[in-house]
C-alpha cells in the first residue's frame, strides 16, 4: 500500500480507506466489461470505451517514446474536445501529470504557466499554435508539442500532430508499471485573484472523493479496479448508467472532476463541440443524447440556459429533457430567482449548489428538490466539513461569528513547488488537517452556512468587513441586473468604498439599484458608486475576473 493510500476521516466518526489506485486501472477496467458501451461523445463524434481506451493506449506508447513517463508534467491547452480526455487517460496511463492550461491565456500567462509547471509536453487546439510556438523557444524543457486539430501541421521541429501519434502508437500497448495512488493530477487554480497555482492532487484522493457518487447509488467506495469493473456492470444492470454534460469547460476543476467520476461508474460524457456556449444548442444536444446529469457553473451558464427553455416554449417546439435527472452547479453564486425560473421548465430535476474549489471538494451542497424553496448561498454542511475561526476554534450554530469554511477528508497534497502557500491553506485544527481556500461563512441556528466569501477580496469600508458575493447575490435580485461584480476602491474617508460594475438587461436608475439594495442589506454593504458596462467579463467557467473589474471601478481602462 502506498503511503497515500491511507484511511482518512470523513466524518465525526467514519474513517474511508483511500485505494491505491491510478484512475487509468480503473478505466482500463471498465472498458474491459463495458466495450461497446459509450465513453465520450462530443458533437457529431463518438467513442465506445474499446475505441477510448484504444487511442489513449496509443498515445500513451507514442509519448512514451519520446521520453514521457512517470512525473512528467504535460499541458492541456485545449478546448473541450474528446481528445481532451482521451490525452488525460493515455497520461494516466504513463503516471504522467495533466496540467490544466485556460485556453484564453494570453502568450505570456501560458508561458509563466508552463515554467511554473516545469512542463516538458503541451497539447494545443491548433488555432493556439502560434502562443505556443512563440513561448516554446524560453522553455527548454518542453520538448514535444502536440498539436489537435484537423488542419495542417504549424512549422516547428518539435511539433507533432495528435493524429500522427495515435497512428505510430496504434496496435500498441502503454507501459502499465509503476502505476500507484500516487500519481498526480494537478488543477491549477483560476488566477484570478493571483497567480495560478498547481493544487497536487494524487489518484487516491481523487478516487476517494467518489465516495459521494457511490453513496448515491449506494454502494462502497471501490478499492481495487475489478471492483470498479463489479460497480460499472452492477450500474449498467440496473439502467442508472449517467450521460454526464457539462457546459464549463474541462480545464475548470467543476467540469473535470464530474467527468472522472463518471468515466469511473462506465458512464458517458457528452460534450458540445462548440466554442462559445450556446444554451439552444448545449440544450438540444442534452435532449438529443438524453443526459441524465447538467453540469453548469452558476447564473452565467443557467440565465442563457432559462432564456433558451423559454424561446422553445414560446416557439411551440418545447424541450424534452424528460431523461434529466441532476443539475449540478459549482464554482460560482447559482441565485435563487435563477433556480426557480428553471425550475419551471424542469419539474422533477434535482438542483444541486455544491461547494468547491481547486483546492478541495464537497465542502457542502444546497439541495433544491422538486416542489422546494429555491435557496443562494446557503450550503449544508458536508460530513467533513466544518467553520473554525481563525484560531482555530470551532464557530458555533447561531451565534453570528464569521469563521473560515474548512474541509477535511481526500485531500490535495498542497501547491506545487510553493511550501508557505500549502502551510496557508492546508491546515490543522483538532488534529486534523483541513483545506482552508479562504472562503468565509457564518453558522446558522440549524447548522447551514450562509457563505459570505473569499477573505482575498473582503472590502474593509469604515472597519467593517463585506463580501463581494454577498452584495452581487442582492443586487442580482433585481431582474433589470444581468450581472455584476462588485469591489472596492480607495477612499479619503471610509478606507475603501463599495462600487458595483453592473451590466444591465432593461432601464433602471442608478439611485433604483442602491435603493433596492438598501432593502436587503445593511447601509454600509450598499453600493457607493454604480458603473455601467455592457458586459461583465468572465473567464470560460463562469468566473468572475475581479481584477478587470477593480480596473473598470478606478477608471482604468
Amino acid at each position: 500500500m502506498s503511503s497515500l493510500a491511507a484511511p482518512v476521516q470523513m466524518g465525526n466518526d467514519a474513517v474511508v480507506q483511500l485505494p491505491d489506485m491510478n484512475l487509468a486501472d480503473a478505466w482500463e477496467a471498465v472498458a474491459a466489461v463495458l466495450p461497446d458501451a459509450e465513453a465520450v461523445v462530443c458533437g457529431d463524434e463518438r467513442r465506445t470505451w474499446a475505441e477510448f481506451e484504444a487511442n489513449a493506449d496509443a498515445l500513451a506508447s507514442a509519448l512514451a517514446q519520446r521520453g514521457v513517463g512517470r512525473g512528467t508534467k504535460v499541458g492541456f491547452y485545449l478546448r473541450n474536445s474528446i481528445a481532451y480526455l482521451e490525452a488525460q487517460f493515455a497520461t494516466f496511463k504513463l503516471g504522467a501529470v495533466h496540467c490544466n492550461v485556460n485556453y484564453r491565456y494570453t502568450a505570456q500567462e501560458l508561458r509563466d504557466l508552463l515554467a511554473s509547471a516545469d512542463a516538458e509536453v503541451v497539447l494545443f487546439d491548433e488555432d493556439l499554435g502560434a502562443h505556443v510556438t512563440e513561448v516554446a523557444p524560453d522553455l527548454p524543457g518542453l520538448h514535444t508539442l502536440v498539436q489537435v486539430g484537423t488542419g495542417p501541421r504549424i512549422d516547428g521541429e518539435s511539433v507533432q500532430t495528435y493524429a500522427d501519434l495515435v497512428r505510430t502508437g496504434s496496435g500498441q500497448r502503454a507501459p502499465a508499471g509503476g502505476r500507484s495512488g500516487e500519481d498526480l493530477w494537478f488543477l491549477f487554480t483560476g488566477g484570478t485573484t493571483g497567480l495560478p497555482k498547481g493544487v497536487m492532487w494524487p489518484h487516491s484522493s481523487l478516487v476517494g472523493i467518489m465516495k459521494t457518487y457511490y453513496d448515491g447509488l449506494r454502494m462502497p467506495l471501490p478499492q481495487m479496479p475489478d471492483e470498479v469493473a463489479a460497480r460499472a456492470l452492477d450500474i449498467a444492470d440496473r439502467g442508472k448508467v449517467t450521460r454526464m454534460m457539462t457546459a464549463a469547460p474541462l480545464m475548470h476543476g467543476t467540469a473535470n472532476f464530474t467527468a472522472q467520476g463518471t468515466l469511473s461508474q462506465g458512464g458517458t460524457v457528452v460534450l458540445s463541440a462548440s466554442r462559445s456556449f450556446d444554451a439552444n444548442e448545449f440544450l438540444r444536444l442534452a435532449e438529443r443524447e438524453q443526459v441524465t446529469n447538467l453540469v453548469i457553473v452558476g447564473d452565467v451558464f443557467a440565465k442563457p440556459m432559462v432564456t433558451a427553455l423559454e424561446d422553445a416554449k414560446a416557439a411551440g417546439k418545447p424541450l424534452d429533457l424528460s431523461h434529466l435527472r441532476i443539475l449540478l452547479s459549482s464554482g460560482v453564486m447559482w441565485s435563487a430567482p435563477v433556480k426557480s425560473a428553471l425550475r419551471e421548465h424542469l419539474p422533477k430535476v434535482t438542483m444541486v449548489d455544491s461547494l468547491g474549489a481547486s483546492e478541495v471538494t464537497n465542502a457542502g451542497t444546497s439541495v433544491d428538490r422538486p416542489g422546494g424553496k429555491a435557496r443562494t448561498a446557503r450550503f449544508t454542511l458536508s460530513s467533513v466539513s466544518a467553520v473554525f475561526t481563525e484560531d482555530g476554534r470551532r464557530v458555533k450554530p447561531g451565534s453570528g461569528e464569521r469563521g473560515l469554511l474548512c474541509t477535511g477528508g481526500p485531500l490535495p497534497l498542497g501547491y506545487y513547488k510553493d511550501p508557505d502557500k500549502t502551510a496557508a491553506t492546508y491546515r490543522t485544527f483538532e488534529g486534523q488537517r483541513w483545506a482552508v481556500p479562504g472562503d468565509w461563512a457564518t453558522v446558522e441556528q440549524d447548522a447551514t452556512i450562509t457563505l459570505l466569501g473569499r477573505g482575498s477580496g473582503c472590502i474593509n469600508t469604515g472597519g467593517e468587513k463585506v463580501y463581494p458575493e454577498e452584495v452581487e447575490e442582492v443586487l442580482k435580485l433585481q431582474e433589470a441586473i444581468a450581472d455584476c461584480n462588485v469591489v472596492g476602491v480607495a477612499d479619503d474617508r471610509f478606507g475603501q468604498r463599495i462600487v458595483a460594475v453592473v451590466a444591465v438587461n432593461s432601464a433602471i436608475s442608478d439611485d433604483d439599484i442602491i435603493a433596492s439594495a438598501r432593502t436587503h442589506l445593511a447601509g454600509y454593504k450598499v453600493p457607493r458608486e454604480i458603473i455601467r458596462v455592457e458586459q461583465v467579463l468572465r473567464g470560460p467557467n463562469g468566473k468572475a475576473d475581479y481584477r478587470w473589474a477593480q480596473r473598470m471601478a478606478e477608471g482604468v481602462v
